[in-house]
């Protein structure tokens, strides 16, 4: 028999990381939507802005938020990492077409691949409510890498895709983040699992 939730009970704490992720995406995609100058130096500026801002959401929330310590530790690297590489392009946003194609692969590559590796080690611990959106938000950070890395790009297009990126990112952490908010909880998983025992 289980234990009736009274309301909010159950729901996982990290929803409002994902929620807080999503408006410099979508800063960042509404920018680059009304602007003409789709340069590489407004490139690196707006990638560098968005990198600084997420990162540090990510890194200041995930250290309150993520309860197993070892992913917290990954979740805040990420974080760091990508802090770092957003004031490289923002020191040297002069850099150029070249520059910018490699600091987004960089980031993309270095930081997805660690948001994907804390969704699948988190599968099975007290963080499996967000596995699936680390696993499926690295993912697609890491595939931003793997085109800037394979496809040639002229730097209106790749700075467009960059913004689509965004507002692609955007979107699907808005919706992890509503259904972490409102789907069932640790509470209500562990009071399911034992009455499919019973």
């Amino acid at each position: 028999m289980s234990v009736e939730q009274g309301p909010g009970e159950g729901r996982s704490p990290y929803w409002g990381v994902p929620i807080a992720r999503a408006i410099p995406a979508f800063v960042v995609a509404a920018y680059l939507t009304f602007t003409e100058n789709h340069s590489s130096q407004v490139g690196l500026f707006v990638f560098g802005s968005y990198a600084v801002v997420a990162s540090v959401i990510v890194a200041v929330l995930s250290a309150r938020y993520v309860a197993v310590p070892a992913t917290r530790r990954l979740c805040v690297a990420q974080g760091v990492i990508g802090l770092v590489l957003g004031v490289v392009a923002l020191v040297f946003n002069t850099g150029g077409t070249p520059f910018f194609l490699y600091i987004v692969t960089l980031f993309g590559a270095l930081t997805g691949f660690l948001e994907l590796y804390c969704g699948l080690r988190s599968r099975t611990t007290k963080d499996h409510l967000a596995a699936k959106d680390w696993i499926a938000a690295g993912a697609f950070t890491a595939l931003l890498a793997l085109v800037f890395l394979v496809v040639p790009l002229d730097v209106v297009t790749a700075v467009g895709l960059f913004g689509g990126y965004a507002v692609m990112l955007g979107i699907y952490l808005v919706i992890g983040g509503l259904s972490l908010r409102w789907g069932p909880g640790p509470a209500a998983s562990t009071s399911l699992s034992q009455e499919t025992t019973l």
